[in-house]
């Protein structure tokens, strides 16, 4: 167990261990619902990254990552790609860890929305290096070949981008703002 500033536990207490448990599983069930599907993988969901991004802003990076990495390994379960092993850590476990590093926003102003905004980038990056080194040629012949060298940023930002400023949007709402700074601080009892 580690301590913080004022002296408390901070071990995984029970509390804090059913907030990640609740928002490793409103994440799942969320990422079941895609509005949108890309047809070599990736999707809008119904905001599931927002569930992993609270986790590392209520406790933290290395919660976050954790907790990250445990969904990512549920994603590889509900939609399992196996190439390698590498490309199953960049397209699951980097990736979904990397909404971990929300935590480093978490005690700073707006941290949840610049938290959020590090996360969808920071997954984008590890998809972005798994499509590079693994799904180059699922690249659509009607793709400009002149741009060839940028088709893994562009195919996984679209759907990561369309997600993200929807999520923006909907954590900006005043009543859910204010929803969420109140979870928060019930997190941290």
């Amino acid at each position: 167990a580690l301590a913080d500033r004022s002296g408390r536990n901070q071990s995984f207490s029970a509390r804090r261990l059913a907030y990640c448990a609740m928002a490793v599983a409103l994440a799942y069930v969320t990422s079941f619902i895609k509005p949108i599907e890309l047809p070599y993988g990736g999707s809008v969901t119904l905001l599931s990254m927002l569930f992993i991004v609270l986790v590392g802003n209520w406790y933290g990076i290395k919660t976050g990552v954790l907790v990250g990495l445990a969904f990512g390994i549920l994603q590889f379960l509900q939609e399992p790609y196996f190439l390698t092993l590498f490309q199953v850590c960049c397209d699951y476990v980097f990736a979904f860890g990397a909404l971990g590093i929300s935590g480093l926003f978490r005690n700073r102003k707006n941290g949840l929305l610049w938290g959020y905004i590090a996360a969808v980038f920071a997954r984008g990056f590890f998809h972005s290096l798994g499509g590079y080194l693994y799904w180059m040629d699922y690249m659509p012949e009607n793709f400009p070949q002149s741009l060839k060298a940028v088709y893994p940023i562009v195919y996984n930002y679209s759907y990561l981008l369309v997600e993200g400023i929807l999520t923006v949007i909907v954590i900006r709402v005043p009543a859910v703002a204010s929803a969420l700074e109140r979870v928060k601080k019930q997190a941290a009892q």
